[in-house]
């Protein structure tokens, strides 16, 4: 038995090599493998040895040679693919090791330059891999170092590898370059916000127990090439794994608190929030947030942009929440929480706020929907007060409620008082029922309407629903303007002695 290996990532390759060697393999390595091969007591078959012709350009060409690819490609239930091997004296090869250089990582650090990332684009890995995986009825192609213990394993316990072994260890081969060619595509596409061909890519994190029902599957993947993901740098510290919902859920409500850089609490339920609030404290954010809407609340995301000490820990243990994430807890805090067996509790050390240039992703029937992420952070720069004239506290209201807004389902109605939601209508077919929903809302939980504020995520496109609204107590409202109708809009709000601000910019969330 023969195994070809050139590998950039070295990790646990001695022993491996070791082990296919004690197994009966003669190894055969190309360039720096086998030196490192060398330096750990084993004496591989260098690649030139084989080719009769030294690396060439630099160590561009090594593997690049028919006695090779032949050696991989041949089948071994193929007399006459045989008899042209044994001409030429080509022994085949039953195993193929081989990694990627990794062009991802070099080509998105800060400051790498062209050339360098050119020099990582690997050609003959892909080249060999491919070749494996496609006989890989003959050829097992082993791509990642954490194949070499299952591989190592089976060899050892059944004397080879089975067909079917062979087959997903194929499949993962063509998966490892196409993941590199992807890469590749997108480095030299980024100067097409949308290229001709769209070539995201996504790597398994872990399998979910179920998907948005228990009756389908799910996992949760992140985007190769991406500076964070959801559950980067973040740590569990209490309770049963996380959803597909609750993944979901928490997405909105990281989303939505990193509107804010003060105290800030923002609840979750079904993908829109139910409860916001920015404060003096944490511990005073969550309770207005709490308060904004404590039904929907119940078994809810929560997110905090503070740490939780002891008391905070306690009150939100009188609660059922279902996720809670802080940048970090208080040991004593910890313990009440830990009490709760249904609350996943996850401290997020992720001091990064965005993904610069990240893409929303939608899938339709046969397709994918593209589009830049709403991100950006509204404020009163390029709004315009079209009647009446907010204080200064109307408009921290108003961008509060304008920024919340962003985050709930069109159509989208906000209510806001003291910095906190009080009223949350999302995602009704009529922007007049939007309406009508955050008001009830507001008055099923005993919130005073009067000096309140509304943002709408959308044009009212008949005053209707400011109407509504200002017999409701609302005295300033917050809206992208634009509709046919914005003159009869502004003199119902105008002739209620209430205030409305234009953003010019609209935040539909579908």
């Amino acid at each position: 038995m023969r195994a070809l290996i050139s590998v950039y990532d070295k990790t646990d390759l001695e022993d491996f090599a070791r082990g296919l060697e004690e197994l009966g393999f003669e190894l055969v390595a190309s360039g720096g493998t086998a030196t490192h091969l060398e330096e750990h007591g084993l004496r591989p078959l260098h690649v030139d040895e084989l080719t009769d012709v030294p690396e060439l350009l630099g160590g561009r060409v090594k593997t690049l040679h028919p006695r090779i690819h032949a050696a991989i490609l041949a089948r071994r239930d193929r007399d006459d693919e045989l008899a042209a091997l044994s001409e030429l004296e080509i022994e085949p090869f039953d195993l193929v090791c081989v990694n990627l250089y990794p062009f991802l990582e070099v080509a998105t650090r800060y400051g790498t330059r062209e050339h360098d990332a050119v020099e990582m684009i690997d050609i003959g890995g892909p080249t060999l891999l491919r070749g494996a995986a496609k006989n890989y009825a003959h050829v097992a192609a082993v791509s990642h170092p954490d194949q070499y213990g299952r591989v190592l394993h089976e060899l050892r316990e059944e004397g080879e590898l089975s067909l079917e072994t062979r087959r997903t260890l194929a499949a993962e081969a063509f998966a490892a370059t196409a993941v590199f060619e992807a890469a590749v595509a997108r480095w030299f596409a980024d100067r097409d916000a949308f290229p001709e061909v769209f070539t995201p890519v996504f790597m398994k994190v872990q399998n979910l127990a179920y998907g948005e029902n228990p009756h389908q599957r799910a996992a949760y993947y992140e985007e190769t090439g991406a500076r964070r993901h959801l559950l980067s740098r973040v740590e569990q510290l209490h309770g049963k794994d996380l959803s597909f919902n609750n993944l979901g859920d928490l997405s909105a409500a990281r989303s939505c608190v990193a509107e804010f850089t003060l105290a800030s609490c923002v609840i979750v339920k079904h993908g829109n929030p139910c409860g916001v609030a920015v404060a003096a404290t944490i511990g005073e954010a969550y309770e207005r947030a709490l308060d904004s809407d404590p039904l929907s609340a119940y078994g809810g995301v929560v997110v905090l942009n503070r740490r939780v000490e002891r008391a905070l820990g306690e009150r939100i243990a009188e609660q059922f929440v279902e996720v809670l994430l802080a940048p970090g807890f208080d040991e004593a805090a910890l313990e009440p929480l830990r009490e709760k067996p249904g609350t996943r509790i996850i401290a997020d050390t992720e001091r990064r706020r965005t993904n610069p240039g990240e893409r929303d992703y939608r899938r339709v029937l046969g397709g994918l929907l593209v589009q830049d992420r709403d991100a950006d952070v509204d404020d009163r720069e390029g709004m315009s007060v079209v009647c009446g004239s907010p204080s200064e506290g109307d408009w921290g209201n108003l961008l509060f409620a304008w920024r919340v807004c962003k985050h709930v389902a069109s159509n989208a109605i906000v209510l806001a008082k003291g910095l906190a939601t009080i009223g949350i209508g999302a995602g009704q077919q009529s922007r007049v029922d939007a309406v009508r929903l955050a008001l009830e809302k507001a008055r099923a939980h005993g919130h005073d309407l009067e000096g309140a504020v509304l943002a709408s995520d959308a044009f009212f496109p008949f005053p209707d629903g400011p109407e509504l609204a200002l017999d409701a107590g609302v005295t300033a409202i917050i809206q992208p303007g634009g509709s046919k109708r914005d003159d009869e809009v502004v003199e119902a709000v105008e002739n209620a002695g209430a205030a409305m601000i234009f953003t010019g910019r609209r935040h539909f969330r579908h």
